[in-house]
This record gives structure tokens, C-alpha cells and sequence, in this order.
């Protein structure tokens, strides 16, 4: 196993109040502050897809980060105010490599593409900043400050995203996060993990936990929620069942059916309508799940499926 040692020095600019807060607090003052880290990472020809470098603050994360992997140490950048997001990735990349990879990090929102990064959610930049990361980033990324900015359970979900696609091989490169965030290890499930509190090196995966979602019918009102995130239209048919998926109380995917015309024959089936997974919760198989209950009770478009159940659609609670 390789061994990183870093070695960091900063200069220490006397001043009265840094004598005095030395006074204070019985500091003792050089010509420079000095910290030293060291840690041992897999070796470059060993099997593994996922890492995690992970520690509070200032624990040298970044520090290790940076020397093990150089360039490949990815820090978002800037994107242009100016410009939709599908234009910010520079002028190397076709619209054929720029899709795949934002629908493989769990960004399947068209309308959101044509809009600046600026107005985003916090959730949808950290999406298209690993888009940008793994489309620019060769064989292995390491991302910096992986999570750090958006909400926990975004943050969760964007890691069980990336993994997937790493895992199905939608994604070529190699990827090590760098946070000072556990609770997205089990979602992310590297191969191996440094803690860096320890210093410990461990390898193999975790177990995600499971996405319990609970599949409920609801009043077609319920679609103003999901419309601006549908890539085709914002309009609803007026004779729609809808379903929504809800993550606790969290309403997260949307699912509307509408009759089938089709022969006598096949009457009393429906076909799926609209189908929409808020953005922060795309890439981890919610839409797919969102259809599941309906579909069994509605058939589906191809006709399987048993006849429908005459029922109303309501909201939960």
C-alpha cells in the first residue's frame, strides 16, 4: 500500500495582538506553523471502484487528498451566470456526453438543463458539479468537499445516485469522495474508506440502508408540485388517477394514468400519463416504484395488468 506524507507549513506574521493572544493562551511562536499528515490509500493496480477519504475539519482531508491524487483533486468551480447549465461544460463536450452523465448522477430534469447554475437548488448544482467533475476527469476523480453543501437527505440520495452509476458502469472513472461527512458512507458504499480521525484504512463495502417509500393515490391538484419538472408539458388530463410517492412525510415522485383507447376487447385498462421524480431524488429507482403499485391495479400500456378497480383518488391523510 502507498504511504502519503504531508508536510504543511504556513509563516506566522507577528503583530501585538498575535503576542498577545500568544500571552494569553501560553502559545509558543516560530517563523512558521508546521503540520504534518500521513496515511496509506490502495495502490493504483488494486481492484476497487469507490473511496472515501473521510474526517472533521482539519484533519488534512484535502491535505492527503491533494497529494495523493494531484489534478485529479476536483474543487467546483465556476459556471457562467450567463450561460444554461448543458453550456457550461466547455466546448469539448458534445450534448451526446453531457446528457448520459447528468442522467447518470441522478439529474434527469431537462427544463432544469436550459437554466444557470445560479438559479438552481443546492441539490441540482452539486448533481451537475459531479457531472462536470466525472466528464472532465479521466480515469479517477476525487471529488473535495463531496456533500458538503446541500441537505442531508439530498446528500444521501446523491451518493446512492453515483454509486449506481459507477457500480453499472455508466460511469468509467474511478471515484474517491473527500468530506467530513459520515452519514453518506452507507449510501455510497465505498470499497475502501480512510478515516482519517483514526487513520484507519478500511476495505468493503457497507449496506445502504433501504429507500422506504409509501406509494399513496392522491388528488390531481397534488401535479402542481412535479409539473415544472416534467420535460414534455405542464398540463395534466383532467381525468387522471394520480399516485405520489411520499420518503416519510416527503412527497418525491408523481405518477398520473389516464384510460386506454383502445378495442373493446381491452377495455377497463389505463395507460401511465405523467411520470416525475422531484430532481433532488432522481438516479436511486423512485420513479420506477412510483408505477409499481399503479401499474398493478391499472395494466399497463402494453395491456397487462388486471381491470380497474373503480376507485377514488384522494390525498393521504
Amino acid at each position: 500500500m502507498p504511504r502519503v506524507d504531508v508536510l504543511g507549513e504556513c509563516p506566522i506574521v507577528r503583530s501585538f495582538r498575535v503576542d498577545q493572544v500568544a500571552g494569553m493562551f501560553d502559545l509558543e511562536l516560530a517563523e512558521k506553523a508546521r503540520v504534518e499528515f500521513s496515511a496509506e490509500l490502495p495502490a493504483a493496480d488494486e481492484d476497487w471502484r469507490i473511496g472515501a477519504i473521510v474526517g472533521p475539519s482539519g484533519s488534512g482531508k484535502s491535505s492527503i487528498a491533494r497529494a495523493a491524487f494531484g489534478r485529479q483533486l476536483y474543487r467546483p468551480g465556476r459556471w457562467p451566470r450567463q450561460k444554461a447549465v448543458i453550456d457550461g461544460f466547455g466546448e469539448g463536450l458534445s450534448v451526446k456526453q453531457i446528457v448520459p452523465m447528468l442522467t447518470a448522477v441522478g439529474f434527469s430534469s431537462p427544463p432544469a438543463w436550459v437554466k444557470p447554475y445560479h438559479v438552481l437548488s443546492n441539490g441540482e448544482q452539486f448533481r451537475c458539479d459531479l457531472a462536470r467533475a466525472l466528464l472532465g476527469g479521466g480515469k479517477l476523480v476525487a471529488f473535495d468537499e463531496f456533500t458538503s453543501v446541500v441537505d442531508r437527505t439530498v446528500a444521501k440520495i446523491g451518493s446512492a445516485a453515483v454509486a449506481k452509476a459507477i457500480r453499472k458502469g455508466r460511469v468509467e472513472s474511478r471515484f474517491v469522495a473527500v468530506t467530513c461527512h459520515y452519514d453518506v458512507l452507507e449510501w455510497l458504499q465505498p470499497d475502501w474508506t480512510l478515516d482519517l480521525t483514526s487513520g484507519r484504512l478500511a476495505r468493503g463495502c457497507l449496506r445502504r440502508p433501504p429507500i422506504e417509500l409509501t406509494i399513496a393515490p392522491v388528488h390531481r391538484s397534488a401535479w402542481s408540485l412535479f409539473r415544472r419538472h416534467h420535460y414534455l408539458s405542464g398540463s395534466i388530463s383532467g381525468t387522471a388517477y394520480a399516485f405520489a410517492a411520499f420518503w416519510g412525510d416527503r412527497p418525491v415522485g408523481f405518477a398520473a394514468w389516464v384510460n386506454q383507447a383502445v378495442s373493446t376487447s381491452r377495455q377497463g385498462r389505463r395507460r401511465l400519463h405523467r411520470i416525475v421524480v422531484l430532481p433532488d431524488f432522481q438516479g436511486v429507482g423512485i420513479g420506477g416504484r412510483t408505477c409499481e403499485r399503479p401499474s398493478r391495479i391499472f395494466g399497463s400500456a402494453s395491456g397487462s395488468g388486471g381491470p380497474i378497480p373503480t376507485r377514488s383518488a384522494k390525498r393521504p391523510g
